[in-house]
């Protein structure tokens, strides 16, 4: 999972930036996303994703959610109304804590395109997506950052978040 944030310039604070949930239309959209962050995670080799496996997925299966972040912009750019260009995402599904009782979310991938960093965006998605859990009643959201990305580290540092030191994430490949 990725996400950078550094400090808002002056200009970019009256450009909140809005958040909202993915829908069938945003297929095409969320899968340019998911390419930017195969791209920028060095990882294009690796990248099957195809539009019809995402629209089964978050649509058909139900098994995924994802939000979208757009940034206003234009002379109307304070306007509610005002045309948003795509700054993000963030796509996630539940998982559940059997000592608890109760479900949480797994935030598969946060991801902010860089000409969008610091603007705000990555802690709007990351802000709206603890809300969404919240409201699902979730009781926890989780996550995991590459080792080498220390601008996304330190970005969650800032929003309070820490790693959880007593776990290790661990894998079997079905494909291999």
């Amino acid at each position: 999972m990725t996400a950078h944030s550094s400090a808002d310039s002056g200009s970019d604070r009256r450009q909140k930036p809005r958040v909202r949930l993915a829908v069938e239309a945003d297929v095409p959209l969320l899968y340019s996303l998911i390419r930017d962050l195969a791209a920028y995670e060095d990882l294009l080799d690796r990248f099957l994703c195809t539009p019809a496996s995402l629209s089964r997925e978050l649509f058909s299966e139900r098994l995924l959610g994802a939000a979208i972040v757009e940034l206003p912009h234009g002379p109307a750019a304070d306007s509610p109304d005002a045309p948003h260009r795509v700054a993000g995402f963030a796509l996630w599904y539940h998982n559940f804590s059997t000592f608890r009782g109760k479900r949480g979310l797994y935030l598969e991938d946060l991801f902010v395109r860089p000409e969008f960093r610091g603007k705000g965006c990555g802690r709007a998605l990351l802000s709206w997506v603890a809300e969404h859990a919240r409201a699902t009643d979730c009781f926890r959201v989780d996550w995991s950052v590459l080792s080498w990305n220390e601008s996304a580290k330190s970005f969650y540092r800032t929003l309070g978040a820490a790693p959880v030191a007593e776990w290790e994430w661990w894998r079997i490949s079905l494909e291999d």
